[in-house]
């Protein structure tokens, strides 16, 4: 009888902060920018020079802990973590191992069986390292210290999660919650929040761990899925075999969807961990606590509640539009702009989300104003333009930001409400298909479609067609 085996994962997420400068000095954190033009003698780790916290990371990462129901360290303290490679300048990154400033926290999930609070084990502020770029043509490799010093905080979860779904719910989790308070954008396609996977596998029903490795260069929720089903099976294969799994560090490889070996794990005497002496203790007192806990934001669970009371919102709109902070801030200026907050979600939940999928956009990447959206919602609403008519009008607001109103004007879009001319071409409609005519007279009620849509055609679908359906039934 073969074996079933459980996978037991635990994740390490990094999380570049949004702050406007570094953690330790006043060079700017913006994405990209010339190699090293985002620098200075404190972030290259040059001779002499000496590190000053930023208060507002401390903050965003209290932050965060609050949110995720942690105990706030009173009295932290940086340590040294002392490696050499070329991308880390001062060959030591400052961290925290011995007081992080975050402990013991934990974050619900909906399962298919249900809730599951997944624990974090602590969370940790430290600083980014450089970047290396390998020259093919040169053949050489440079370094680029502009995110060297960047603030991060790692959020070191509990082995409490069994599938690769549990995973992906518990990173959606913490990146919507990260993204409500502003502490960071969570772009994994630009590495502001990053995974690493600890994945072992036992045996169902023993207690004991299985040896467990580590899972490196995951930039996507798709390549976390993809690399956990491969490590889980060949972990598996391992031990069918009779064979033993050696913890190590791998990198994954999405393209060829195979992971190989970077190097043994290290552990913390490695490291030779020491207290940062150029940084003085953090005391952090119940008043600042209070004041964090004072600006948290209403989160998303809060606000799909008050959306239902509200606005009447169902359920589904509710939960889909506070998955993004982007579009619920976006639905709330809209929907306070022409007072229509149903018509406001109709519109996100249909033509937005359908040109987002097209487009392979994120809600985050919309461009066009709340403004825009309200202006239309209005049109449609007094009958300056029909359905069909705004959704062509919807996608160029989409794509261009255009004002509805002049675009209208100017393209001759207004539907026309007009009783004599539209009295006009029915009849003339009439006139021209006598065989639907007949059809309808002997009892056809779907010929009066037909009939719809030829006037509508030949009125460039700017038509009522309430209006258009009334006058046939008035003429036939």
């Amino acid at each position: 009888m073969s074996k079933e085996y459980e996978t037991v994962i635990g994740l390490e997420v990094h999380v570049e902060l949004a702050t406007k400068t570094k953690i330790f000095c006043g060079c700017s954190t913006a994405f990209g920018g010339a190699p090293n033009t985002h620098t200075c003698p404190v972030c290259t780790g040059m001779p002499g020079s000496l590190p000053v916290l930023n208060k507002q990371v401390v903050e965003y990462a209290m932050a965060v802990g609050l949110a995720t129901n942690c105990s706030i360290t009173r009295y932290g303290k940086f340590d040294r973590k002392n490696y050499f490679y070329p991308d880390n300048p001062q060959n030591y990154q400052i961290s925290q191992l011995y007081l992080p400033i975050c402990r013991d926290g934990g974050v619900e999930i909906e399962t298919s069986a249900g809730k599951k609070t997944i624990g974090i084990h602590e969370i940790h502020m430290e600083e980014d390292a450089g970047k290396l770029v390998h020259d093919e043509w040169e053949d050489c490799s440079l370094v680029d210290y502009n995110r060297s010093g960047v603030p991060l905080i790692e959020i070191v979860s509990e082995p409490d999660m069994r599938s690769a779904q549990e995973v992906i719910d518990y990173l959606e989790k913490l990146r919507m919650m990260i993204q409500y308070l502003g502490a960071s954008d969570c772009k994994l396609n630009e590495g502001s929040m990053r995974a690493d996977v600890n994945l072992s596998v036992r045996e169902m029903g023993t207690e004991q761990l299985g040896t467990r490795t580590e899972m490196k260069n995951l930039n996507s929720f798709k390549a976390i899925a993809r690399a956990i089903e491969n490590e889980k099976n060949r972990q598996i294969d391992l031990l069918e075999e009779g064979k033993k799994v050696i913890q190590e560090t791998r990198r994954w490889d999405d393209a060829k969807e195979y992971s190989y070996t970077m190097r043994s794990k290290e552990d913390a005497q490695d490291y030779r961990y020491f207290p940062e002496p150029d940084l003085v203790p953090l005391v952090i007192s119940d008043a600042w606590i209070s004041e964090i806990k004072e600006r948290q934001p209403e989160f998303a669970t809060e606000k799909m509640a008050r959306y239902k009371q509200e606005y009447g919102l169902p359920d589904y709109d509710a939960e889909i539009i506070t998955e993004s902070k982007f579009l619920a801030d976006f639905f709330e200026a809209a929907a306070k702009l022409c007072q229509k907050p149903k018509k406001v979600s109709n519109w996100l939940m249909g033509e937005t989300m359908r040109l987002l999928k097209e487009r392979e956009m994120e809600p985050e990447e919309i461009r066009f104003s709340p403004a825009n959206l309200a202006k239309l919602i209005a049109l449609t609403e007094e009958g300056s333009v029909n359905s069909t008519v705004a959704k062509e009008v919807f996608e160029k607001i989409f794509d261009e930001d255009i004002d509805p109103e002049s675009y209208v004007k100017e393209q001759g879009l207004k539907t026309v409400n007009d009783e004599g001319e539209l009295r006009g071409v029915v009849k003339q409609v009439i006139q021209d298909n006598p065989k639907s005519v007949e059809d309808y007279r002997n009892g056809k009620e779907k010929a009066i479609g037909f009939l719809v849509g030829q006037t509508m055609k030949a009125m460039k679908g700017k038509a009522d067609p309430g209006m258009v359906n009334q006058l046939l039934k008035e003429l036939l």
